[in-house]
């Protein structure tokens, strides 16, 4: 059994460590977790203790193979509330995560296997993010940044990196969900904007936007 504060810190680190190589940095940490970085080393210890994490003083911490399973494990909870939210619940993309960030901490592996099994077995949450299977595995895809991809290109939206309310709402506006079709019809150099087609429309989305969301090229 571990702390609310014990798992979310696991999750972040095990979020960051996807993002980068190495040890992640108790400075990245804080941004993170949202609070200061003495606060961070103070868990990090902590964690290092019950050998979830190895910390090395001015580089940072890694998780151990133990820290990676129960990190896994919460982000597996979260993604599966989410499909369960969105697709037995009628919730919205928007309003899901909040709750999930709640249910994600329940600690019964039986519900979570029942659960697993009631929904199909997911591999993907609402928001196109993938979910670790039972042993804490996660399904990769080849994907990238809309930002990336250039002029004429065509890509299919696989999953968002900003996963804010604001953010999903505004792609509802523009029609954008898991499983849009993209069109690149323009890049703006001086600015990073783009001009796509989404249907039968044409818009501008500006840099911010092309890189939070991801595509498989067509």
């Amino acid at each position: 059994m571990f702390t609310l504060a014990e798992e979310n810190y696991l999750k972040a680190i095990f979020h960051l460590e996807h993002e980068s190589s190495g040890e992640v940095s108790t400075n990245a940490i804080a941004e993170s977790m949202e609070t200061k970085p003495s606060s961070v080393t103070d868990m990090i210890q902590k964690l290092a203790e019950k050998k979830l994490v190895v910390y090395k003083r001015y580089k940072g911490a890694q998780l151990t193979e133990k820290g990676k399973k129960i990190a896994a494990n919460v982000i597996r909870k979260h993604r599966l509330w989410e499909v369960f939210l969105v697709e037995k619940l009628n919730f919205h993309w928007d309003e899901v995560h909040e709750i999930a960030e709640q249910l994600e901490h329940i600690q019964s592996e039986e519900l979570i296997t029942r659960l697993d099994k009631f929904l199909g077995s997911p591999d993907f949450d609402p928001h196109g993010d993938p979910i670790p299977d039972k042993h804490g595995v996660l399904k990769r895809t080849e994907k990238k940044l809309l930002s990336e991809i250039e002029k004429t290109q065509k890509g299919v939206c696989v999953g968002v990196k900003e996963s804010s309310a604001d953010f999903l709402q505004y792609l509802d506006k523009k029609k954008i969900s898991i499983g849009t079709k993209i069109t690149v019809l323009g890049k703006e150099f001086f600015d990073g904007s783009m001009i796509i087609q989404v249907g039968n429309e044409q818009f501008f989305i500006s840099k911010t936007v092309a890189e939070n969301l991801f595509v498989q090229t067509l």
